[in-house]
């Protein structure tokens, strides 16, 4: 069992990761076997992902991970899939995918959740589902679905990973910690509220069966067993949604708020217990269930999209956008920096994101040059001031202090960010691992296959395991100054 390895697939909006771990004693064996690359695309009328294209890759990546198993001579045990949220597709009795699921990113919701409000008040919304407001929220995008006719031989609905785990296991179940994503899920109970979804006249039998983190799904259907090498290997569903499984795999210490950095950034603290009462609702925080019994108390922030879209831009202007030299340029810079707020929902997905941010800027009286260095501080700065903003807002709402901020995902590989986190914050910053969402995939399954007997065991493997950087918060009037400055504008352009 401890010789035993694990294939982590983690699904991001765009690109994915076959990963090979192993959590042998003193070991923390971390292998990318493929990486691949599937943006949405538009048909038929809609932002779609190609969910066969997906599939098709993510058995490549299997095979590839197995053969390289083979080599280390140790066998695979499970396979878990994880991705990111809300998203769906639809199935017929049969099992046949009804038509490809549209991504978030798509415009179908413009609009709708005022409609559901007429229908269903936010106020009762929260109240029953914890789950904070987003316009992309599963409820939501079914609700478009409904209003423009969802197709008549649709029998269940399946989120991203539940779609790719029928795939490979002819089981049609959801797991619980990215059912919560969807805002369709009774706090108290964990169950479907069908009572809600009845009332928003949304079809009751298409939500399947929800199973918690951990389970076992059975193994991988023969052909595909066969075909990939891969006989006797169980589908365990780790925590599904990406998130979860980067909380389950941060060695999070007590008192300390985690920031999962990417494309997003998702800014919380892990809680034993749903915390829903009006002031968490004005401030739109979120109870997403976490592994193993937890409660994931979080806010959306909107991540590194921000400065992965201006980046976009600026090599398609055939300027520089290395990655590193933009950080060592930002950092190097002394003038004062130009601020903006994150969470702006025009900054959600622009034509032009440079030019969205010139017109908020603009709206506070303020300009950056077109300097990429300059723009990049203006972001980060921005993206830091945010997180801090959030972590003060979570003290006041569990009415516990925060003693510092473990960030991990691909974010937190970003020096300037997680110095200008600590300064922001005035707490102290622990940045890694890198790949907390492949490590928490593969602990949860670790855990079913009784490899450790809690998460609190795996995650203290990790924590041992690992070299993580800590950053010191620096006290400067500068701070100083932009924390006030960027308090303004938050103030100005947050709806909760």
């Amino acid at each position: 069992m401890n010789n035993s390895l694990y294939i982590a697939v983690d699904l991001g909006a765009g690109s994915g990761r076959v990963f090979l771990i192993g959590v042998a004693p003193g070991e923390l064996l971390l292998e990318e076997a493929y990486r691949f690359h599937y943006p949405p695309d538009r048909r038929q009328g809609h932002l779609r992902w190609d969910l066969q294209g997906i599939f098709a890759d993510i058995k490549a990546g299997l095979y590839v991970a197995r053969e390289r198993a083979w080599r280390l001579r140790r066998p695979v045990v499970s396979v878990g899939i994880d991705s990111w949220g809300v998203d769906y597709g639809l199935i017929d009795a049969d099992g046949n995918l009804v038509e490809d699921p549209i991504c978030y990113r798509d415009d179908r919701t413009t609009g709708v959740m005022e409609q559901v409000f007429e229908r269903t008040p936010r106020a009762e919304i929260f109240a029953r589902t914890g789950i904070q407001f987003l316009a992309f929220n599963t409820l939501f995008q079914l609700f478009a679905h409904a209003r423009s006719s969802i197709p008549a031989r649709a029998a269940k609905m399946l989120l991203i990973p539940d779609l790719i785990n029928f795939l490979l296991t002819g089981r049609t179940v959801t797991e619980y910690t990215n059912a919560t994503t969807t805002q369709m899920i009774d706090a108290d109970s964990g169950a479907w509220d069908h009572s809600m979804l009845k009332g928003l006249g949304l079809p009751a039998g298409l939500p399947a069966e929800i199973v918690p983190a951990g389970t076992d799904l059975g193994p991988l259907r023969l052909e595909l067993a066969e075909e990939l090498n891969l006989n006797g290997v169980r589908i365990v569903a780790p925590a599904t949604h990406d998130t979860g499984s980067a909380v389950a795999g941060a060695p999070l210490e007590d008192g300390w708020a985690y920031v999962s950095s990417g494309t997003w950034s998702l800014v919380g603290v892990e809680l034993n217990r749903t915390l829903i009462n009006p002031e968490v609702a004005r401030h739109n925080f979120t109870n997403e269930g976490g592994a193993f019994g937890t409660i994931r108390f979080l806010k959306n922030v909107m991540g590194l999209w921000i400065l992965e879209s201006c980046r976009r831009e600026w090599r398609e202007r055939g300027l520089e956008v290395d990655y590193d030299v933009l950080l060592a340029r930002a950092s190097a810079r002394r003038d004062s920096t130009a601020l903006i707020y994150p969470d702006d929902e025009r900054l959600f997905n622009p034509p032009s994101m440079t030019a969205a941010i010139a017109r908020q800027l603009a709206e506070t009286g303020q300009t950056v040059d077109d300097d990429p260095a300059a723009m990049t501080a203006t972001v980060l700065d921005s993206l830091a001031l945010r997180y801090a903003s959030v972590i003060r807002t979570i003290e006041t709402l569990t009415g516990k202090p925060i003693n510092g901020a473990q960030i991990v995902g691909g974010g937190s590989q970003n020096q300037y960010l997680n110095q200008a986190t600590a300064d922001a914050s005035q707490k102290v910053v622990l940045a890694g691992p890198a790949e907390a969402t492949v490590i928490g995939n593969a602990l949860v399954q670790a855990v079913a296959a009784g490899r450790f007997a809690t998460l609190a065991e795996a995650r203290r493997h990790v924590a041992a395991n690992i070299s993580q950087r800590r950053f010191d918060p620096r006290q400067s009037a500068e701070w100083q100054e932009r924390t006030c400055r960027y308090a303004e504008i938050e103030a100005r352009f947050d709806k909760g």
